[in-house]
C-alpha cells in the first residue's frame, strides 16, 4: 500500500500531465505535427504510464502505453496528424480523467478496451501495420547493461544529432542497485523520474516495460539527453536510496556506421560508489527542493491570524495618536511611534505574503477552456479562434474556485448565441472564423477579466420585446428605458434569448445566476454590446475576500462600513435638494434622477440628520444606482470582514462586521443587496 503523501503526489502529477497532453493536443491540431509538441506529449504519456504502473493501476498504464505507441509512430514520421486522430486522443484524455476519478472514488468503474482499440485502429489506418517500438526490437540481444551503448538504430542516432545541434549533451548512463533491493521496479521508476527532471531518456535497456515490472538483474542503462554535466547527474542519481553505483559516458554522433563514440574530453567510464558520491556532493552545489506542499486549511488559518493582527494594528494606531496628542514629543512617545510604525510595516508585509501564498494563476481555470471551446464549436459546426491572454494573473484561491462556472456559461453563450455560422458570417462580410477573446489583467487593486466576441451582438430592441412578451417588465417602464439599460434586462431572472434548448445552452440557467455568482465574491459584471459587431463582458474581482478597503460613515453614534468596490461617489447635499416622486425621495444628479434611501430608516435608528447638511453615498451594482443618506463621512479604512455568526444569521442590509481601532464593532453594509432590493425604483443617471 502507498502512503497518503505518495498518493497525493501521484494524483497531483497525474493532473498536471493530463493537462499538459490536453494543451499540446490542441496545439497539435492547430499547428500540425511539431516535433517538440509530439515529444512533449510522448514524454507526458510515458510518465503517466510509468507512475500508474508502479502504483498498480493497470488500466491507466495500458491506455497510456497505447498513447505512447501512437506518438512514437508520430515522432518517427510514419503517421500524420488528422482530425480523426485528434478526436480519438481527446476521447482517450476523457477516459484518463474518468480513470483518475475511479482512483479517487469520485467515479464508477471505467472500461478502456474500446478506446485502446480505437487508438490501435488509428495506427493501422495510417501506417498499415501495428507499431513496433524499435528500442525493443533492434539489437536487444546484442547488448547487456554495462557493455557500453553498443549499436544504436537510426531513429536514436537522429535524436542524438538533433540534441547536439540544440546544445544538449548525450550520455550513456548505467545504474546498479543494491543487491538486497526488495522493490526494484520502484527504484527504477525513481531513477527515471529523477533523470526526467533535468533531461530526457530516449532509450533504456532493458525496455521501460520490463523495468516497471522489475524484470532486470541488478543494473539497467539508458541513453540520456541533458544540459547538465556528468558530475551533477551522478550526484543526483546517487542521492536515491538503494542505488549502489552509477556509470556514465558522454557520447557524440561523430561516428561511422551508426556507432557513437565517447567524446575526447570524456574518454573514460567513471564509476562512483555511494561513499565517494556522498563526499563529492558535500563540496558541490546541491539541487535542493525550494517548494513545499501546504494544506489549504493551514493557509486559511494563517490568513485568519493575520486578519486579527491587522485589527490590533489599527487599534494600536489609535492609541499612538492619543499618546501623541497627550504627551507631545517625549522620548517614550517617540519610541512607541517607532514601534507602531515598524509593527505596521511588518504586518503589511506579512499580510501581503500570506495573500500571495493563497494566490493561484487564473491559468488553473483558463487552461480548461480551449478544449471546451473546440468541442462546442465542432458540435455547432462553427469555426472559432479562441485567444487567451493573462494566464499568469493571480487570484485568491477562493475566488478561483467560484469564477470557473460563470466563465464557462459566458463562453458557451458567446459561441452559441453570439458567433454566427461560417456562411452567415461571410454574408455579413466577416471572416468565416469567429473570434472569442479572453483576457485577465490587474487594474488597481482588482482583477479584471474581459470576455469579448465579434459575433452578432445583442439588440436592445429585441431584449425589450422579449421582456414584454414574457411579462417581466411593464410597457411604460420599457418606454422610458434607454439602450444601455435595456442590455441589463438580460440579467432579469427567467430571461433568456435562447429559442431552442440545446446541449450547449438555453437550459434555464440565466445570466442572473452568473451575475449572482460573481457578486457572491464581491465582484461586478458589466455588459456592453453593439449589434452586428459583438459583445463584451467585464468581470471585476477583488484580490482577496477577507481584507477590503471601505468607506466608513457615521449614523446615530454608530459606525458603518461601505465596501469601496460598490461606492461610486459621495455627495454633500442640503435637505432642500431632496424631492419626492410617488412618495419616494430622490435627488437630481447631473440631469438624472437618483433614488434615495436613509440609513436610519433601513435599520430603524434614531434620525439625527441635520437638515442643512447631509451626505449621500452613491452605491452601484451593474448599471443600477441608489443613494444612501448618512450623517457624516469618517474616511477610508482597511477592514477585516467577519461573519455575523450563526446566532445573528443573515440580516437584511448587512454582510458582516469589523472591529475598529477603538475596539468598537462597525457593521458592514450589504451594498449589492440594498441596490437589488430597491432596483425597481432605480432610474439610472448620466455619469
Amino acid at each position: 500500500m502507498f502512503s497518503d503523501v505518495e498518493m497525493s503526489v501521484f494524483l497531483e502529477e497525474l493532473e498536471e500531465k493530463i493537462q499538459s497532453i490536453n494543451d499540446n493536443v490542441l496545439i497539435l491540431e492547430r499547428d500540425g505535427g511539431s516535433p517538440e509538441v509530439i515529444q512533449e506529449i510522448f514524454r507526458a504519456a510515458h510518465t503517466i504510464k510509468g507512475s500508474s504502473g508502479v502504483m498498480g493501476y493497470e488500466k491507466m498504464a495500458r491506455l497510456t502505453h497505447e498513447i505512447e505507441n501512437l506518438f512514437d509512430r508520430l515522432r518517427q514520421g510514419t503517421m500524420e496528424v488528422t482530425t480523426h486522430l485528434v478526436d480519438v486522443l481527446f476521447e482517450a484524455l476523457d477516459t484518463l480523467k474518468m480513470l483518475k476519478d475511479e482512483i479517487t472514488g469520485e467515479g464508477g468503474e471505467v472500461a478502456v478496451d474500446e478506446i485502446t482499440a480505437k487508438i490501435r485502429a488509428c495506427q493501422v489506418k495510417t501506417g498499415g501495420e501495428e507499431p513496433v517500438h524499435k528500442e525493443k526490437a533492434e539489437n536487444k540481444s546484442a547488448q547487456q547493461p554495462g557493455e557500453g551503448p553498443g549499436q544504436l538504430d537510426d531513429v536514436i542516432m537522429n535524436m542524438v544529432r538533433e540534441a547536439e545541434v540544440r546544445g544538449y549533451q548525450v550520455y550513456w548512463v548505467k545504474v546498479t542497485v543494491d543487491s538486497g533491493c526488495q522493490m526494484k521496479n520502484v527504484r527504477a521508476y525513481l531513477v527515471f523520474e529523477t533523470l526526467q527532471q533535468i533531461g530526457e531518456i530516449i532509450k533504456s535497456e532493458p525496455p521501460a516495460e520490463d523495468l516497471q515490472e522489475g524484470r532486470y538483474e541488478q543494473s539497467f542503462s539508458a541513453i540520456y539527453i541533458s544540459k547538465e554535466d556528468m558530475g551533477h547527474i551522478k550526484n543526483l542519481v546517487m542521492s536515491i536510496a538503494e542505488v549502489d553505483s552509477v556509470e556514465i559516458q558522454q557520447l557524440d554522433s561523430g561516428e561511422e556506421n551508426g556507432c557513437p563514440e565517447v567524446s575526447e574530453e570524456e574518454d573514460h567510464v567513471e564509476e562512483v560508489k555511494k561513499d565517494d558520491a556522498t563526499q563529492r556532493a558535500a563540496g558541490s552545489e546541491k539541487n535542493t527542493i525550494k517548494t513545499v506542499r501546504v494544506d489549504v486549511q493551514k493557509l486559511d488559518n494563517l490568513m485568519n491570524l493575520v486578519s486579527e493582527l491587522v485589527i490590533d494594528r489599527t487599534r494600536l494606531d489609535r492609541f499612538v495618536e492619543i499618546f501623541e496628542n497627550k504627551y507631545g514629543s517625549e522620548e517614550l512617545v517617540e519610541d512607541i511611534v517607532e514601534i507602531s510604525n515598524h509593527l505596521g510595516q511588518i504586518t503589511t508585509d506579512l499580510q501581503d505574503e500570506i495573500m500571495k501564498a493563497r494566490m493561484l494563476p487564473v491559468a488553473t481555470v483558463f487552461n480548461r477552456l480551449p478544449r471546451m471551446v473546440r468541442d462546442i464549436a465542432q458540435k455547432l459546426s462553427k469555426e472559432i479562434d479562441f485567444i487567451v491572454e493573462g494566464k499568469e494573473t493571480e487570484l485568491d484561491r477562493n475566488v478561483i474556485e467560484i469564477i470557473g462556472d460563470p466563465l464557462i456559461h459566458l463562453i458557451r453563450n458567446a459561441i452559441d448565441h453570439g458567433i454566427e455560422g461560417p456562411e452567415e458570417r461571410e454574408q455579413a462580410g466577416k471572416p468565416r472564423t469567429g473570434r472569442v477573446f479572453l483576457k485577465a489583467s490587474y487594474v488597481e487593486s482588482h482583477i479584471v477579466i474581459t470576455l469579448s466576441d465579434d459575433g452578432k451582438g445583442i439588440s436592445p430592441k429585441k431584449l425589450k420585446e422579449l421582456a414584454l412578451k414574457k411579462g417581466l417588465v411593464k410597457q411604460d417602464v420599457l418606454a422610458r428605458m434607454g439602450d444601455r439599460e435595456a442590455l441589463d434586462l438580460i440579467f432579469i431572472p427567467g430571461f433568456s434569448t435562447a429559442g431552442v434548448v440545446s446541449d450547449v445552452s438555453g437550459r434555464g440557467v440565466g445570466m442572473d445566476i452568473v451575475r449572482s455568482q460573481i457578486e457572491q465574491i464581491n465582484g461586478t459584471l458589466e455588459l456592453d454590446s453593439e449589434p452586428g459587431f459583438g459583445t463584451m463582458f467585464r468581470i471585476k474581482l477583488p484580490l482577496t475576500l477577507v481584507i477590503v478597503r471601505a468607506l466608513m460613515v457615521g449614523m446615530a453614534g454608530q459606525v458603518f462600513a461601505f465596501p469601496l468596490s460598490n461606492v461610486m461617489e459621495t455627495l454633500a447635499i442640503k435637505g432642500s435638494d431632496i424631492k419626492f416622486i410617488r412618495h419616494s425621495e430622490v435627488i437630481v444628479v447631473r440631469g438624472g434622477v437618483l433614488p434615495l434611501v436613509r440609513l436610519s430608516q433601513l435599520f430603524q435608528m434614531e434620525n439625527g440628520e441635520a437638515v442643512d447638511k447631509l451626505y449621500v453615498v452613491v452605491l452601484g451594482s451593474g448599471d443600477k444606482r441608489i443613494g444612501v443618506v448618512v450623517e457624516k463621512l469618517v474616511g477610508e479604512q482597511e477592514i477585516v470582514i467577519k461573519t455575523l455568526g450563526n446566532y445573528l444569521g443573515q440580516m437584511t442590509g448587512l454582510s458582516g462586521a469589523t472591529i475598529l481601532g477603538d475596539g468598537r464593532v462597525a457593521l458592514i453594509i450589504d451594498a449589492k443587496g440594498i441596490v437589488k432590493d430597491t432596483g425597481k425604483e432605480v432610474i439610472s443617471y448620466a455619469n
